[in-house]
């Protein structure tokens, strides 16, 4: 489990096919502070930490993570925003982020306003509980957001600068794809109030 706030970014030094999967190294701060089996996220995806040495760590991603996430579009030298779990002792900052990517968007335009910017995304809900609403939680490449502009395929939201800068939002633009994970909470509730109409 995660919060949706990115410790930073981390740099792709190597990728590596292995027939469906992809071994994905990375190099951040923390490197010597991570263990085998530790579970991070990477753009919002939960991946296990399989190997690592003082200079980088390896993730494997399997075909369904590269089909329902922006992972398969990386390139070396990548930046890809880190969150390690939460600890359950510890203020949540952001909202309750499974580090299950449920989809993708597309930045469709990148506004600057005197000092923070507006993104808006765009995306085709793969299932009908994929909803935003105004004011309401998104992840997006696994920062924890808030939902402006709440319509039924896309939403806007509004980056300070310091998150533009401690996150990969700094090389976002329109055309860009996007991980997203929809607020756990909102699915339940549009789930049982439709098994409850009957729809």
């Amino acid at each position: 489990m995660f919060s949706g706030i990115v410790e930073e970014t981390a740099k792709v030094e190597k990728l590596e096919k292995d027939r469906d999967n992809l071994h994905i190294s990375l190099s951040c701060s923390f490197v010597n502070e991570l263990k085998i089996d530790q579970s991070v996220s990477h753009n919002g995806v939960c991946l296990t930490v399989v190997n690592m040495n003082e200079n980088y760590y390896t993730v494997t991603a399997i075909k369904e993570t590269l089909l329902k996430s922006n992972l398969g579009m990386l390139k070396e030298g990548d930046l890809v925003n880190l969150e390690r779990s939460m600890m359950m002792n510890a203020r949540i900052d952001g909202h309750f982020v499974q580090g299950h990517v449920d989809q993708t968007a597309v930045c469709t335009d990148v506004k600057e306003e005197n000092g923070s910017w507006y993104f808006t995304f765009e995306y085709k809900p793969l299932m009908e509980d994929y909803i935003t609403v105004e004011k309401g939680s998104i992840s997006v490449n696994g920062v924890s957001l808030t939902v402006v502009n709440s319509h039924d395929k896309s939403f806007q939201v509004a980056i300070i600068p310091y998150t533009y800068e401690v996150t990969n939002f700094q090389q976002i633009k329109k055309g860009t794809t996007v991980n997203l994970e929809f607020d756990i909470i909102g699915k339940y509730i549009h789930k049982i109030l439709k098994a409850q109409l009957g729809k």
